[in-house]
Order: structure tokens, then sequence, then C-alpha cells
């Protein structure tokens, strides 16, 4: 239900808007530099949370939605300085939606570049819930993106996480060699053991800062040195129980999804193994008569082609394996997370009852 099925509008929009961009701003962005930090304006990081919790839904963040980042490149420092949310109608089936949806994207940016307001596109957002988001449609939409824009990244933010008192905002992007892995679209085991490529190097996330004008800061720092009115605090509660039995239940089952394409694989390894082993019986039994004809005067056997009477099997593709194995990453983080501060909170309980 989070997650974007293949061949979702919101794909293809992201796609046309990311080759759109590209062509308003390819001699502005210096492709050269990668990029080691993400630096997010705090109205933006505003932006992203009230579109997502105000989406259509009784519950937070229970519909996908997306938007487009803008800013600018500066040394080795991507700042996203503005945003806006894709329509509505994007998520709607239909050529005229989509175009509708396009339209609206590159008329976006052309506004914002007449008021001289950063409009330079460099990236995208999603929301996702509990981190469950890398799946195949992530991978292709910032792989276009990267493809017309080298710098661009995607922030995911969950709002579940936001909920429990910390800002899941997380910033990712492809590395170089899921890149070229993305340029053929194989990602069969012998490519994947040629080019030494395994699940943590798909995706790379990039640090994120979040940075206030200095106004902003003042009216902060005057806030803080204000008078405030102190409410109390269960700072000792032991909470996230809804968060680790939803993580332990999506861990169970993307455990069990590996363990399916392991099985998957393993079947397709026996196959393998019992061709080939025809394979050699067949050439034996060849060199066999082969061996005969000659003894008797007769002509060899002309040789064949092995391919054509055993058709090799397909190889199957690994990247869902990939896919699952970044995700159960992520589940584990989310668990140590939540784990480790309810266990400093039970030892904390127990020595006060102690003393």
């Amino acid at each position: 239900g989070y997650c974007l099925p293949l061949g979702c509008p919101f794909t293809t929009m992201a796609s046309r808007g990311a080759t759109e961009a590209h062509h308003l701003q390819e001699s502005a962005l210096q492709l050269s530099q990668p990029i080691d930090v993400v630096q997010v304006d705090g109205l933006v990081a505003l932006k992203i949370i009230k579109h997502c919790h105000g989406s259509a839904g009784e519950e937070a963040g229970a519909d996908v939605v997306q938007g487009a980042l803008l800013g600018l490149v500066n040394g080795r420092i991507l700042e996203v300085t503005n945003c806006f949310a894709f329509p509505e109608s994007a998520g709607q089936e239909g050529d005229e939606d989509d175009m509708e949806a396009h339209d609206y994207q590159i008329e976006m940016m052309r506004l914002l570049r007449d008021i001289n307001v950063d409009h330079l596109h460099v990236g995208w957002y999603q929301s996702t819930m509990i981190r469950a988001s890398f799946n195949k449609t992530l991978l292709e939409s910032q792989s276009l993106y990267q493809k017309a824009i080298e710098q661009s990244v995607v922030l995911l933010y969950d709002p579940v996480r936001t909920q429990q008192g910390s800002l899941g905002l997380e910033a990712y992007r492809l590395t170089t060699k899921a890149m070229e892995m993305m340029k053929t679209g194989e990602f069969t085991s012998d490519r994947l053991v040629k080019k030494e490529m395994t699940w943590r190097m798909l995706f790379e996330q990039v640090p994120l800062e979040l940075k206030n004008s200095h106004l902003v800061n003042s009216l902060l720092l005057e806030l803080s040195s204000a008078e405030a009115v102190h409410t109390p605090h269960d700072f000792l509660t032991v909470g996230g129980s809804s968060v680790l039995e939803s993580n332990m239940c999506m861990l169970m089952d993307v455990v069990d999804e590996t363990s399916q394409d392991s099985n998957r694989f393993a079947q397709y390894l026996k196959q393998q193994q019992r061709q080939n082993q025809q394979i050699q019986n067949w050439q034996l039994r060849r060199q066999q008569e082969n061996q005969q004809r000659r003894q008797r005067g007769e002509p060899p056997l002309p040789e064949e082609d092995v391919h054509k009477i055993f058709k090799p099997l397909p190889s199957p593709s690994r990247l869902d394996n990939l896919l699952m194995c970044q995700q159960m990453q992520t589940y584990c983080k989310q668990l140590q997370d939540v784990a480790g501060s309810n266990l400093t909170k039970l030892f904390m309980l127990n020595a006060a009852q102690n003393e």
C-alpha cells in the first residue's frame, strides 16, 4: 500500500520532468563534482511535512505523495532551497492527467524563474512508511533523475518516525556502480560477480543538514530566551511498541520473500547443473561415436553447436534480492534505534527503583 507500483504515472512524470529540467539547467550545473552533503532549507522541510500530513486519508501519511526539489549546487554541497508538490492527478491513470501533471511541473519551474527564485531541478521527494521504500519504482525513478541531473537526490520522509519524536527525513542517491548496472538493466549473478556488486552498493545515503536563514535563527533564539510555559514530559516513558510491532511484521515478510527468492535461485542452479551434466554426457557420447567411426574408416560426425541442442537457461535477475536485502537493513536499523532508546530508559528506571 505504501510503495508505488511499477508503471505508475508518478514514474512517467518524474522521467519527463527530469528530462525537461535537464534542458532548462544543463548549462548551470557542474556535473563533474560529486555531492558530499545535502543542505535543506528549514522551510523546505516544513513544506514536505505539511504535504505529507495534509494528504488525503484519515491517517497522516497514509497516501504516497511526491514533489520536486529545487535549488542549486554550490561546490560539493547540494542546496535545496525550495520545493513544490506534484498534483494529486499525477497518481491517476491516463495519458491526459499525466501530461497535465508534467506541464504543471514545468510551468512551476518557469514561474519561479521569472520571479528570481531558485528554479533549478535538483531532485525529488517522496513519503514512505517506516522506511518501506526501497523498490524498483524508486530505483528506476532515481536512475532517470541521475541520468539527466547527475547530482540529483531523493528525500524520503517517514511520518511514523517523525511522530515518534525524530525527524524522519533522509537523502539517498544511486551509487556509480548502480548507475552502470542500470544502463544495461542486467542484474544477473554473473554480472554482479564481475562488477563486484553487493546490496550495500545499490543506494548511498548522503549526509543531510537543515539550514535556516539569519532571520529565522534570530527568531528561534528570541523564542528560546523568552519565558515559556513548562509542560510536563514523560521522558522515561517506554513507548514505540506499535513501531516495533510494525517493523517486526514487515521484517518477517521481507525475510520470507528473501527465503522464497533464494529457493527459486537454488532451483535454477540445480537445473543449470543438471543441464551441464547432460551436455558433458552428450559430448562424451559424441567423442566415443566419432572414435568408433574412425576405426571403421568412416568420416566423423560434424561438430554441432551445443546451445542449439540444449537451450541455455535464462539467468534470473538478482535485483529483487538486492532490494530486499537493502530493505531488511533499513528495518534492522529502525529496530536498533527504537530498541536502543527503550533499553536506555529501562536501565534508568531500574536504577531509580533500586535507589
